[in-house]
């Protein structure tokens, strides 16, 4: 396969940092997106090291920021007007509801409105580089949405504004796919199961202890789950696939993610909270 460029979020540990790795060790140029400019140009000098690959480029933005979004896609344009490959891996877990500057509450913000943001924005780069491949990390979330307190101001928990986040990122993995049909790009979202990663430290103890507990004995490390992933993302047999949830190789049904009706009413919201139109 040719090289590709790609452009991954949430590089700096974990999956995204195992994903970034496998891309430049195949022979990928690779953005990695840190919103810490130490720790990122640490993860990228580790990565070019590895890997033995000098194609690997660092941008500095913070997704839980709409404003910081739209300047690394205006900053992204110019370097880089073609990308190939979108990995929206970033998430975050916090234990209480924290707001962010924008007023939005920092994991549906972090976790899937900065990526729905920075996917709109990069389809004009991933148009250009086509064919190209959108992959969303995500779970088959049982939480579903609740379109008129998608932020948890009416009613919060910690397990289920992560997981509203997680089943929105699913939704609009779908909704997008049916908008892109035709058009050279696929867009599908990839399930990593349970992954040793340090997603979790900002997680109340009691998720804290028991996600420790299944990630020591059945969680899988962060190279493992890339390993899928950039399967995923580069792979020719998955070249024809768009608009499905991949686990292990597979796709996978979701609870309620094939329901039309709420993606489109999702994707109208969230339209209106990022100031986009609805027209891809």
């Amino acid at each position: 396969m040719a090289p590709k460029l790609c452009l991954v979020t949430g590089a700096t540990s974990g999956i995204g940092k195992a994903t970034a790795t496998r891309l430049a060790r195949e022979g990928h140029s690779v953005v990695i997106v840190s919103r810490d400019k130490g720790r990122g140009e640490i993860a990228r000098s580790e990565i070019a090291s590895q890997t033995k690959n000098e194609s690997v480029h660092l941008v500095v933005a913070d997704l839980s920021s709409l404003k910081s979004i739209r300047d690394l896609a205006a900053e992204l344009t110019p370097k880089y007007p073609s990308f190939n490959i979108l990995v929206n891996n970033a998430a975050t877990f916090q234990s209480r509801r924290i707001t962010t500057p924008d007023g939005l509450e920092l994991m549906f913000e972090t976790n899937y409105l900065g990526p729905f943001l920075l996917t709109r924005l990069m389809i004009p780069n991933l148009v250009e580089g086509r064919p190209s491949r959108i992959i969303n990390v995500t779970a088959p979330s049982t939480t579903r949405p609740n379109v008129d307190d998608l932020q948890g101001e009416k009613r919060f928990s910690a397990i289920g504004a992560f997981g509203t986040s997680k089943a929105a990122n699913l939704l609009f993995t779908y909704a997008l796919a049916r908008k892109m049909e035709g058009m050279g790009i696929t867009v599908n979202a990839y399930h990593p199961g349970i992954v040793r990663t340090n997603l979790n430290r900002t997680a109340p103890a009691p998720v804290r202890f028991i996600a420790g507990i299944m990630s020591l004995f059945v969680g899988a490390p962060a190279e493992v789950a890339a390993e899928g992933l950039v399967q995923l993302a580069t792979s020719a047999d998955f070249e024809k696939m768009n608009g499905s949830l991949v686990h292990k190789g597979h796709p996978i049904s979701a609870p309620f993610a094939d329901d039309k009706e709420l993606q489109d009413r999702l994707w109208s919201k969230t339209c209106s909270l990022v100031g986009l139109p609805e027209a891809v």
